[in-house]
């Protein structure tokens, strides 16, 4: 049996999964149930297995310490520092997703004692360098809003303009004026109207949307290049 005589790094997955309240953005943590940093708070994530792609392990290990399946997980960035983990020398693939937080009850499992959202710009003490990660991830969503329509991924199926604009003020970490925000994407050209809202909001109803995700996904096909996404404030 050939054995090879350098030394090999280990590899993991970790995963920053972003939600909606309507209000603030929330990241999805763990509390460590093992040692290192036993008792604090990561990313969910964990080791890859010898028989696993680097995606299969950010699902699996996502899915075993949180419950959530089922999520769209676009990798962004991979960490590589030497003395990232106190174990052995680690290396990190990092991913992002943006989830509607109703859509998963948290389930704590595998190594992970809780699961829960925290306020991203109230978050606890993190292990490992997974504050760094956040950052990127941020950073990252941020950038992606520029040249697509993200957004709609934290938001139910039928959302009213003033909550589309909260998303975009969270992500962005602006304020827009309203009349200029309900114009720009009022023109984009792929809101529908979806009736009113059963629940008033200060004594009016407020006007429901949905994304026309076919139409949008038909038009990008047919562009020789990219555009900006229309919905860039």
């Amino acid at each position: 049996m050939y054995e090879y005589r350098y030394p090999h790094p280990a590899l993991t997955a970790d995963s920053v999964v972003f939600g909606f309240d309507g209000r603030e953005l929330h990241v999805l943590l763990v509390e460590r149930g093992g040692e290192p940093y036993k008792g604090c708070w990561a990313l969910p994530g964990g080791f890859m297995k010898i028989d696993e792609t680097i995606e299969q392990c950010a699902r699996r290990e996502l899915h075993e310490e949180t419950g959530m399946e089922n999520v769209y997980l676009e990798q962004f960035h991979v960490y590589s520092a030497v003395d990232r983990d106190p174990r052995e020398r680690v290396v990190t693939v990092a991913f992002y997703a943006l989830v509607r937080k109703a859509d998963f009850r948290l389930i704590a499992g595998d190594d992970a004692a809780k699961a829960c959202w925290f306020e991203l710009d109230e978050l606890p003490p993190l292990a490992f360098d997974h504050h760094e990660i956040i950052k990127m991830a941020r950073e990252r969503i941020v950038e992606v809003l520029q040249t697509r329509p993200i957004a709609f991924n934290l938001l139910d199926r039928k959302f009213s303009m003033p909550e589309l604009q909260a998303i975009y003020e969270a992500i962005n970490g602006v304020s827009y004026d309203k009349r200029n925000f309900v114009r720009k994407m009022a023109s984009s050209g792929y809101l529908r109207e979806e009736g009113q809202s059963s629940t008033p909001n200060h004594n009016r109803c407020s006007t429901l949307y949905s994304f026309d995700e076919d139409r949008f996904r038909i038009d990008r096909a047919a562009e020789p290049r990219p555009k900006r996404n229309p919905f860039n404030p």
